[in-house]
């Protein structure tokens, strides 16, 4: 998903020039999907930023095919996405086999990607997976952050939270909503795997979410809000798997040092 506006980053941060050779985030995510075993990409992009995105594709990735999705062609029209749900149903008929669904401007790490493809093998209509990260792995070395924290249980996704104070304290202890939790865990950072036959449910909230927000001109259409509400229904089993990787996203203009030194040797 590549279409935000990156409104706090100031700029379009999905093609933020981060690794030594002038690559994106995303493409970091593309090399490390396709040697994961992935063979088919999709990015979901708005008309406003494909010619641009078309041209690092092509510089980072000469002769790559990659499918375009705008999701502004879904509509209804907007100044800003109507969220990360509207992003994926934009994609829906292209959308043809079992498949992953993460953010352009997230480092995920390869060992992310293995797993994810991992569980894809045996993907079946009313199972999904999320490839979550631990807590430690996911807070910055100063300063509290919002992350959607995972409940958990029998291996299965329960519950999930949208979190405020998220941070590391100077003892090594992790903090939650004022609360100490275990460094490892278990967060969202959208990496999720889905069954094609999920579309149905996600037509079906969307509908719903529309008819409610037609006239607000800021409400989001969220995917994982939805993955939750979809788990409460029984309509949606989701396998929670943990990631060893690091993670390193790109949402404020002082990302952009950070996440540049930490991938300068991938």
């Amino acid at each position: 998903m590549a279409a935000g506006l990156g409104s706090r980053f100031g700029g379009v941060k999905q093609l933020a020039r981060v690794g030594p050779n002038d690559e994106a985030i995303l493409d970091f995510a593309i090399k490390d999907g396709l040697s994961a075993g992935f063979d088919e990409i999709i990015l979901i992009v708005r008309h406003e930023i494909l010619d641009d995105v078309k041209d690092q594709i092509e510089a980072q990735h000469p002769g790559l095919n990659i499918v375009y999705v705008c999701q502004d062609d879904l509509g209804p029209p907007r100044a800003k996405p109507w969220g990360t749900l509207h992003a994926v149903l934009s994609a829906a008929d292209a959308v043809t086999k079992p498949f992953a669904v993460i953010n352009a401007d997230d480092y995920y790490g390869p060992q992310t990607f293995q797993l994810a493809a991992s569980e894809l093998e045996n993907c079946e209509e009313g199972m999904s997976s999320i490839v979550a990260f631990e807590m430690a792995n996911i807070v910055p070395p100063e300063g509290a952050v919002t992350r959607a924290v995972c409940a958990v249980e029998d291996g299965y996704l329960s519950a999930i939270v949208e979190t405020d104070g998220c941070e590391r304290q100077a003892d090594g202890t992790f903090m939650a909503d004022g609360q100490v939790v275990p460094g490892d865990t278990p967060v969202s950072m959208n990496f999720w795997t889905f069954h094609q036959s999920v579309m149905a449910d996600f037509q079906a909230a969307w509908e719903s979410f529309y008819a409610e927000n037609a006239e607000a001109e800021k409400a989001e259409a969220l995917l994982p809000t939805v993955v939750g509400d979809l788990v409460n229904a029984g309509r949606l089993k989701v396998h929670v798997v943990q990631s060893p990787e690091q993670w390193y996203g790109i949402t404020n203009p002082d990302d952009f040092e950070m996440v540049k030194a930490a991938l300068a040797h991938r």
